[in-house]
């Protein structure tokens, strides 16, 4: 009895979150408006941007103002809670912001199908989610339409091939749940390539080494280092590693939401 009263209450509890969001509003995107995306450069503006969460009303943001040109690294650096994921969540629209306007490629993001905004962006968090799935499949979520070729070639870009090729099925290997079979890094490496076959105009990284060793970080920094050069990937990293973030272009430091230093 005591065992079911405990499955009970986790039960309803987990029954009220999916209420919850079953019963929210959808918000509807008016696609007869929407901009459409041709030859979009990665170039994220912020002008005047004040944010605060939902019944909070401290803000996070004051007034930012930050331009991050196409093929630029740039650095976020700060104290926990100064706002720096915060600033790479607007970009990609996961909140709408109170005052003054965020663009990328010079159109506003409220403008921008959500989907299409999506596009624009890869994001690589520091916990990596995979699946039981392929090596392959897993890089290939990135976008569901590219080939073969183009997923080997993003796995190289992303060094995965290092040891993919040493695995008994090579590619084709299951990784298991979460990607166990695989180290952290290595991990690591698939979102990476998966960001990578995404062909974005930016990415957003948000503390992407902060469970790898030195060497390993160094190595999957290298990698950001190259989008940028090559393929004139704007490049956003949320760090707290301060060696990491001096091999950037630019490094802006938040304190309390605003720019404490440029």
């Amino acid at each position: 009895i005591v065992e079911f009263a405990e499955q009970f209450q986790r039960g309803m509890t987990g029954i009220e979150r999916f209420c919850e969001i079953m019963d929210a509003d959808v918000d509807i995107f008016d696609d007869e408006n929407a901009k459409p995306l041709e030859n979009v450069q990665g170039r994220i503006t912020f002008e005047h941007v004040s944010f605060e969460y939902p019944d909070d009303h401290n803000k996070v943001l004051h007034d930012l103002s930050l331009d991050v040109r196409p093929g630029e690294k740039l650095a976020l650096v700060g104290p926990s809670g100064g706002g720096k994921t915060t600033v790479s969540r607007l970009a990609a629209r996961f909140w709408d912001y109170q005052k003054g306007s965020i663009t990328v490629g010079g159109m506003d993001v409220s403008k921008i199908d959500p989907e299409k905004l999506m596009s624009l962006y890869s994001i690589v968090f520091q916990d990596v989610t995979l699946f039981d799935n392929t090596i392959l499949e897993n890089i290939r979520l990135g976008r569901k339409d590219a080939t073969d070729e183009e997923v080997l070639a993003a796995a190289k870009l992303a060094n995965c091939d290092e040891f993919a090729e040493k695995l008994p099925d090579k590619w084709n290997t299951d990784i298991g749940e979460n990607g166990c079979a695989l180290s952290g890094g290595e991990r690591q490496r698939v979102a990476i390539a998966r960001a990578i076959v995404t062909k974005p105009v930016c990415i957003l990284a948000d503390e992407p080494t902060g469970n790898l060793d030195k060497a390993t970080a160094q190595g999957v920094f290298d990698i950001f280092l190259k989008l940028a050069r090559d393929e004139g990937t704007a490049i956003v990293i949320v760090t707290h590693d301060e060696g990491l973030a001096a091999r950037c272009d630019r490094i802006l430091r938040l304190d309390a939401g605003v720019i404490r230093e440029a």
